[in-house]
């Protein structure tokens, strides 16, 4: 791990740990999210604790057919992935849900923020910019699922809008493990910063 001082005034940003990557049989399903659960609440715990913002972000997918639908055809009908307001049953909790939601064991609280994104960086066409810049924040610790697609993204923009942003490598998940390597092995080259979940509470602490 990188020196970590930078990290100055931080917010946790989520990125997209929703029912339809998260779950078991989800459409999208990164099983290695679900393990990333436990350090996803002790991650929460510590930015509530310390009175610092909490952000989600949620991939919803285009009710029309677009390049989402192209790359990811499960968002096209019937499946409709990340369709919010579309519900879906998982048979791990044995539930039906709306599949765009964030999972129950993270659901956000009174006071976070949830950003809506219709593609893979969490800054293209949304106001997360703003709405980081008049909370305060002066870096992120960035965590959630894919590594290698919408969090590496919203890593990279984090860079170009000038905030000193850390990967959380025990939480964030892929379907790839040599992606996930490589991407967080990339970012801490170039783009900012790499450590465990342990490091950032220690850090904060």
């Amino acid at each position: 791990m990188t020196d970590l001082t930078s990290l100055d005034a931080p917010a946790l940003l989520i990125v997209d740990m929703q029912n339809d990557f998260v779950r078991a049989s989800a459409p999208l399903e990164v099983p290695d999210a679900r393990a990333t659960i436990a350090v996803h609440q002790a991650l929460i715990a510590t930015f509530r604790r310390l009175e610092r913002p909490v952000v989600f972000t949620r991939f919803l997918s285009t009710p029309y057919p677009s390049l989402l639908w192209t790359w990811s055809p499960e968002c096209a009908p019937p499946t409709c992935c990340c369709w919010d307001g579309h519900r879906r049953h998982y048979p791990d909790i044995d539930a039906e849900l709306n599949c765009a939601d964030v999972i129950g064991e993270l659901a956000p609280q009174p006071g976070d923020a949830v950003i809506d994104k219709y593609g893979y960086g969490a800054f293209h066409g949304t106001p997360l910019n703003d709405l980081l810049r008049g909370r305060g924040v002066g870096s992120l610790v960035v965590t959630g699922t894919v590594t290698q697609i919408c969090v590496e993204e919203t890593a990279r923009e984090a860079f170009h809008h000038g905030f000193p942003t850390v990967l959380v490598a025990d939480a964030v998940s892929s379907f790839a493990p040599d992606l996930h390597r490589a991407t967080l092995e990339n970012f801490a080259m170039k783009f900012g910063w790499v450590a465990t979940s342990d490091e950032v509470i220690a850090l904060l602490d």
